[in-house]
């Protein structure tokens, strides 16, 4: 359920992120906010509730990826993002669940150390462009962006050290 509610957020997050004017920054905010915590407590309460399972894990993994993807997609048409990453997401979200289940056969997802902490901090430039459009923060506008077009450079290394990682893992095994 809660991970269903994290995907009902992608679109109007995402409009959000593409249209400024579409909401107000801080429900963007508190939508934004809701999707992580969503993220975070889905697993606790489905390993509590013994409802765990790979298809779970699977539709969480996926609505976590629909929901950076399109919303960083939509930081992109406002040019704070640069659509290289989304694209860059894709691949490896692609990567990751295509090697798990049909090159290393598994029955679940297998992550990686790099692709679990990029997972994270896809996050990060969503939060952060939110931020800079609340009003109490306006001055700091400028800065805040400036530092989300570092993150987001540092994302697409990164994105792509864990491409090039995963697809060398099979070597080492």
């Amino acid at each position: 359920m809660l991970t269903g509610i994290r995907l009902l957020l992608v679109v109007p997050v995402a409009w959000a992120l593409a249209f400024p004017n579409f909401m107000s920054a801080p429900l963007l905010l508190v939508l934004i906010a809701v999707g992580i915590l969503t993220d975070y407590f889905d697993g606790i309460v489905a390993r509590a509730t013994n409802m765990a399972s790979a298809k779970g894990q699977l539709f969480d993994h996926c609505t976590d990826f629909f929901f950076v993807a399109v919303g960083l997609t939509g930081a992109a048409n406002t040019g704070l993002v640069s659509p290289i990453l989304p694209l860059l997401i894709t691949i490896a979200f692609s990567q990751y669940v295509l090697d798990s289940y049909f090159l290393f056969n598994q029955k679940q997802l297998r992550m990686s150390f790099l692709g679990r902490w990029n997972g994270i901090f896809y996050f990060l430039p969503l939060i952060m462009i939110s931020v800079s459009r609340l009003e109490s923060v306006a001055e700091l506008q400028e800065n805040i962006e400036s530092i989300v077009t570092l993150v987001n450079y540092l994302l697409i290394v990164s994105t792509v050290a864990s491409i090039i990682d995963r697809g060398l893992a099979p070597l080492r095994e």
